[in-house]
């Protein structure tokens, strides 16, 4: 009786995922980022007489186009918050601070913003706070650099406001960006340990016998774990592609160039690589490609053709 072998390593690391991506601005956005810059709040008011501040295009209860714009004060009320111990990168301060939500004076909604404030003991609802301006302001809901103590009464009113400054701003950059630790689990952790020995390991699903690659772990189909291991390709089959036209950021890569769903042989279905070592516009369904592994052999870099007919349709039909 021979001792089963040990499971591998499961692997962790650090991954961010990050898409900044350019808007253009309505008319109320517009207002209200512009009068951020000048240190003046705007909200709208809908057609019930409510102040909403951040303010929006469409009424919530009627989807009425709203233009009403009024100016609120930069005092507020604090109506709840929690405790951030541990600011993470990006965030408005690099020390412990709350998150809040301030009704400012005039407004009949909150505002999603950071308190300044030396622990959470200094922190209640009903707490009164005004708003502390960024140094340099651009335009940015950071142009309010949070909220901070204030011993103040509410008595500013909305004002109407026509929402006219000089230059105003027209569009804007938000970035989006998620940070965290991944964890591939089991089966996939046996798939990597795979590349890096040139291989691609897949997993069988016992009952409908489907070739998963990369593999999950389980059937997504029947439900049910995919244990038996497989291993498929090298060369495989192109299926689907597209004509890359734009340039990536931080990815050196020459444009145009393809994108394709590639199956590799005893696969139940593709998987995206790129096509390289051939013209853009000669790349077709069908293409019979073989993987060329990075130069620290980890990964197929791309795939190129490894010479053989092309596949007929019905060999890979089911794998579009």
């Amino acid at each position: 009786m021979t001792a089963a072998a040990p499971p591998p390593e499961v692997l962790r690391a650090p991954l961010v995922v990050e898409f900044p991506f350019t808007r253009s601005l309505g008319p109320v956005q517009s207002a209200f980022l512009t009068g951020l810059r000048e240190r003046t709040v705007l909200g709208v008011r809908t057609e019930a007489g409510q102040v909403l501040v951040p303010p929006v295009e469409y009424d919530p209860a009627t989807a009425a186009e709203l233009r009403d714009l009024v100016e609120v004060g930069t005092t507020g009320t604090v109506t709840t918050w929690a405790w951030n111990p541990e600011p993470r990168p990006g965030q408005p301060l690099a020390t412990p601070f709350a998150w809040v939500l301030v009704r400012l004076d005039g407004a009949d909604t909150a505002l999603l913003h950071a308190l300044d404030a030396p622990g959470p003991e200094a922190v209640r609802t009903g707490l009164r706070v005004r708003v502390r301006w960024a140094a340099e302001r651009a335009g940015a809901i950071t142009d309010i650099a949070c909220f901070e103590p204030h011993d103040s009464t509410a008595d500013q009113e909305a004002r109407d406001h026509d929402g006219t400054f000089e230059d105003p701003v027209t569009g804007i950059v938000a970035a989006a960006r998620l940070d965290y630790t991944y964890s591939p689990g089991r089966a996939q952790t046996r798939y990597l340990h795979g590349l890096a020995e040139r291989r691609t390991v897949g997993e069988r699903c016992p009952s409908c016998a489907k070739v998963y690659v990369p593999p999950r772990g389980a059937c997504p189909t029947c439900g049910i774990a995919t244990t038996d291991q497989v291993e498929v390709g090298p060369r495989g089959t192109v299926t689907t592609f597209c004509i890359v036209n734009i340039k990536a950021r931080n990815l050196d890569i020459e444009v145009p160039y393809v994108y394709a769903h590639i199956a590799l042989d005893g696969a139940g279905l593709a998987l995206h690589g790129r096509i390289a070592g051939i013209p853009y516009d000669q790349v077709r369904m069908g293409l019979r490609v073989e993987p060329v592994w990075s130069d620290d052999g980890r990964y197929p870099d791309h795939y190129r053709p490894c010479g053989e007919p092309d596949a007929d349709y019905d060999t890979y039909k089911e794998l579009l």
